[in-house]
């Protein structure tokens, strides 16, 4: 059985100072979205979907930043 409610919103609203190496994961997750997004911008054109494809790209690159920071949960 997995942690619980209670203990996953304690480890989703504290504090995670960055572990060994977790810093240039971050950054090749940060790089990757840039990339990505660029990517978006050159070959779309401008709009409602094109935004919301680069706030899906930050709100991916956000997500994966806190699943390094909560060790996985």
């Amino acid at each position: 059985m997995g942690p619980s409610m209670e203990e996953q919103l304690d480890n989703w609203f504290t504090y995670h100072p960055p572990g060994e190496g977790d810093g240039e994961k971050y950054e090749a997750l940060r790089a990757a979205g840039k990339a990505f997004a660029e990517a978006i911008v050159a070959l779309t054109p401008p709009g409602a979907d094109q935004s919301a494809a680069i706030r899906k790209v930050r709100e991916a690159v956000f997500t994966a930043n806190a699943a390094i920071a909560c060790k996985g949960w």
